[in-house]
């Protein structure tokens, strides 16, 4: 594991923070799905994408980011309180990791998906338990948002974490651009 961030880790963790703080502000995070919910976040992606491309400091960082965002646009008082819009977003990007360089040696594609499949669950799971553990909301409450938009959120966000993360992986593989290849 690095010992210091990089001029690289300090320039992609900037600008994933301000892809889900884009996303948050502009609502462009939401995806109407049909749970009771209504729609499903993206925004923690940015952190996910964060712990498995740089590492867990980035992806840290991140989801400070994230949740930072969220704590000051929050508009209901369960996002007001730091401990549930702020703590639990931490460990986004960290459990992402854990879980990509525990799997990666086996199979890349793999290792990426249930990266993101678990940093989605990470997300919702330590939210709704922190609105618990505040009194937000009953534990039924929560057993059932986390049944009916953890999921398919974990899904959505494995489906666009791997294209993003297997698009990004591809970049600079080969030397020469079709374009150059025209001159």
């Amino acid at each position: 594991m690095k010992k210091s961030l990089t001029v690289r880790d300090i320039v992609i963790a900037g600008v994933l923070g301000a892809v889900a703080i884009l996303l948050g502000v502009t609502r462009l995070g939401y995806i109407p799905v049909p749970t009771a919910a209504g729609n499903a976040t993206i925004m923690h992606i940015p952190a996910i994408i964060g712990g498995i491309m740089q590492g867990p400091v980035v992806g840290l960082i991140v989801g400070a980011i994230f949740g930072i965002s969220s704590f000051l646009n929050a508009t209901v008082p369960l996002f007001k309180d730091p401990l549930v819009a702020i703590f639990p977003r931490l460990f986004i990007g960290i459990v992402a990791w854990l879980v990509y360089v525990g799997l990666r040696r086996t199979n890349e594609y793999l290792a990426i998906g249930v990266s993101a499949f678990l940093g989605t669950l990470t997300n919702t799971i330590l939210v709704l338990t922190m609105a618990v553990l505040r009194h937000y909301l009953t534990a039924g409450v929560a057993l059932t948002v986390g049944l009916t938009n953890g999921i398919p959120e974990a899904i959505v966000g494995t489906i666009i974490t791997l294209a993003v993360v297997l698009g990004w992986k591809q970049i600079g593989k080969n030397k020469k651009s079709k374009i150059s290849e025209d001159l």
